[in-house]
């Protein structure tokens, strides 16, 4: 019985006749050894005379027994050829249709990963959009920061052309400086933050990208196994491959086929909540940042505040005191004025007992007497001198008192003009551009 390379799932039927060799029949063939025998000299080597009756029972029993045998043999190989049949038909369609579900199990397995690589690259498209909008936010507020930092600066430039006394390190200034400072810590943090973000958008393009070819490939692999379900044995398509069955040595084991995708996914899930927390961290430093410059803008216009009020009031004061200034400038000249006169009145006087003196002395001889009228007249002079001396005296300190007081009013008049020209700098050169300053939505970065 010919053997075969199929493999029998079970043992096989029990045959209706049982296999067995058939037992072999002896024969006693006659010799040709007798006178009527053709065992002669003349015959040796080849026959030449009739077979025997015995040979030709012989002959017939060994082509019954051949006969037999064959029929049996072949009997036997057609029944072992239909349970062989049979039987590897069964086993095929028991094959294929576990091929069938394996590749049905395998396709749920590439529709689940599948569907989890879509949903994680949905996320990393629309996670990136926000992403880019806070980037966008960041972009902006920068811009908007250069506003302040620009008033801070000409701001400190416009009050260096106050003039001496007024040009002080006062809180104004240190304010200011306290803004600019904090402006460019705000900036140089917006800087980095933007590039952290730039960063992060491209990381999560990046992880976008291997989840798309890792979810192309399930997709192209999806639709061969889907082809592959719907082969069976009418159709037209399928053909012989005959090394098919040769394996890949850069295959994947299902184990490593789903480490890998699920390391796509856990890196892009971790990317994606990294740049959620970036987010959050954009919004609270844009959020802090605005509150903080708004705040260090309250600051410095609540100084500037007080400064003009110290400036308005110290100008006041000093036109109140140029004006009692003025005023005393005028009775101090009227004062010298009156001085002068006095001397000039208390002159006559004096010309007179001057004169009589002298032309009293030129009375001759014992009429040149010291008598009282000469001696009131001596008396006279001299009060007269005394008092001409004090006239002069108290003129000089008037003159002197007035050139003072105008020397005050001219300083005070100075100091009107720098208090003046700090309040037209602080008010209409500062204040004014400061009104420019930007709202807390742009510092925000949403305008």
């Amino acid at each position: 019985m010919a053997q075969t390379d199929v493999l029998l799932t079970k043992q096989p039927a029990p045959q209706t006749v049982p296999a067995c060799e058939l037992p072999p029949k002896l024969h006693d063939v006659a010799r040709n050894t007798g006178a009527y025998t053709s065992a002669g000299l003349a015959t040796a080597g080849f026959r030449t005379a009739k077979y025997l009756v015995d040979e030709w029972f012989q002959n017939c029993y060994a082509s019954y027994h051949q006969a037999f045998a064959d029929r049996d043999r072949s009997e036997r190989q057609r029944h072992e050829s239909k349970q062989l049949a049979a039987e590897t038909e069964a086993l095929a369609q028991r094959t294929q249709e576990d091929s069938t579900r394996k590749v049905g199990a395998r396709l749920q397995d590439m529709h689940c990963w599948k569907s989890e690589l879509q949903r994680e690259v949905g996320e990393l498209v629309a996670e990136t959009g926000l992403l880019l909008a806070q980037k966008q936010r960041l972009e902006r507020a920068l811009d908007a920061i250069a506003v302040p930092f620009s008033i801070a600066t000409d701001n400190l430039q416009c009050r260096e052309r106050r003039q001496h006394p007024d040009l002080v390190r006062d809180y104004v200034e240190m304010e200011l400086l306290k803004e600019a400072e904090l402006i460019r810590n705000i900036q140089e943090l917006l800087k980095r933050t933007i590039m952290q973000a730039v960063n992060q958008i491209r990381l999560n393009r990046e992880h976008k990208e291997i989840c798309e070819m890792d979810w192309s490939d399930k997709v192209e692999a999806y639709n061969i196994d889907e082809t592959c379900t719907r082969y069976h044995n009418q159709s037209t398509e399928v053909q012989f491959h005959p090394h098919s069955t040769k394996l890949e040595e850069s295959a994947s084991t299902p184990e490593t086929w789903a480490k890998f995708t699920q390391e796509n996914l856990c890196r892009a899930e971790r990317e994606r909540l990294a740049s959620v927390n970036l987010r959050g961290l954009i919004d609270c430093i844009l959020r802090d940042t605005a509150e903080d410059l708004r705040l260090q803008c309250d600051a410095v216009n609540l100084a500037f505040a007080r400064r003009l009020e110290e400036l308005e009031d110290a100008r006041h004061k000093l036109q109140h005191h140029l004006r009692k200034t003025l005023r005393e400038i005028t009775d101090q000249e009227h004062n010298v004025a009156a001085l002068k006169k006095a001397i000039k009145d208390r002159e006559a006087p004096l010309k007179v007992a001057q004169t009589r003196l002298y032309q009293r002395s030129y009375r001759p001889n014992v009429e040149l007497c010291r008598d009282a009228a000469q001696f009131r007249l001596v008396s006279e002079v001299e009060e007269l001198n005394m008092s001409l001396s004090a006239l002069r005296e108290k003129l000089l300190e008037a003159e002197q008192s007035l050139r003072n007081l105008e020397d005050t009013r001219l300083s005070l008049e100075k100091e009107i003009a720098v208090k003046t020209n700090s309040l037209f700098i602080d008010r209409q050169k500062c204040m004014a551009h400061r009104a420019r300053y930007p709202a807390i939505l742009q510092l925000a970065g949403y305008q």
